[in-house]
């Protein structure tokens, strides 16, 4: 396969960027994006032209590592599907692919095509963890979880942290991974000390780093672990729920009813 590639090359932080293109003449369709630039940096290098720079690590589609956008689509064009698992084979013989970084305000480029995604741990770090006793491990069958609850909590935990969900969004909104990370933690057992505290520091992060949600859904196409909109719905959930518990009235607080001062009939 013939291929031309429009890639985005920026040499530091600061500097300004531009595309620049490259034609490769020995693709195969069954190779990767990643195994594409490869190709290609091969070929840089052994013309002593700097190669791109990209990230990568399992190339398995498990750390989320490797995100670039595709033809103005995070990851590319298969849906929910990591950049390294996006195989050109979705491409036409002759077709032009433009690669660029993730676009986002809370993602600002560091090279070529690696941005520092560093906002998305920032939120983690804000509220992402549980306490727990230090010493002997409990039996693992000492605290009982429904099999529904433990399930649903483990398909919310399988967001990879690849961050395509803030690139999709129009807004630049992390409340997907945000509401995904809540979620699993607020439906374990072992989430509950710490709850409504962690609602309100990683929602008011998240508020400081990313954008507003209005919900146009592109976050959830784009996921590579299909985390549901739900997560979403989750976070409010989750926000409401420790705003309420935080600000509401004890219950053994007495409430008297407001007097009345109208004429009572005889």
């Amino acid at each position: 396969m013939k291929l031309t590639l429009k890639i985005w090359r920026q040499p530091t932080a600061d500097a300004p960027g531009k595309f620049e293109t490259h034609h490769v003449t020995d693709a195969n369709p069954e190779m990767t994006i990643l195994e594409l630039l490869d190709r290609l940096n091969n070929t840089l290098v052994s013309r002593g032209v700097e190669p791109v720079a990209f990230e990568s690590d399992c190339r398995e589609g498990v750390c989320g590592t490797c995100g670039v956008t595709v033809n103005g689509r995070p990851h590319g064009p298969a849906p929910n599907t990591t950049t390294c698992q996006q195989h050109v084979r979705s491409f036409k013989d002759g077709a032009t692919i433009h690669l660029e970084p993730f676009r986002s305000a809370a993602y600002p480029v560091v090279k070529d095509l690696i941005v520092d995604r560093s906002a998305l741990d920032r939120v983690i770090e804000a509220g992402g963890f549980v306490s727990v006793d230090a010493g002997t491990a409990p039996d693992a069958d000492t605290v009982q979880i429904p099999h529904d609850v433990g399930e649903t909590a483990l398909n919310f935990a399988a967001c990879i942290g690849c961050g395509a969900c803030v690139a999709a969004c129009p807004n630049g909104s992390g409340n997907l991974y945000t509401g995904a990370k809540l979620a699993h933690l607020s439906l374990l057992p072992h989430g509950q000390q710490e709850r409504e505290r962690r609602a309100h520091s990683m929602g008011a992060q998240a508020d400081a780093e990313f954008g507003h949600c209005t919900l146009f859904g592109e976050c959830a196409r784009v996921c590579p672990a299909e985390i549901p909109i739900t997560a979403v719905a989750a976070l409010n959930h989750e926000r409401l729920r420790g705003w309420a518990k935080r600000y509401r009235m004890p219950d053994d607080t007495k409430r008297t009813k407001p007097a009345h001062h109208g004429h009572e009939a005889e």
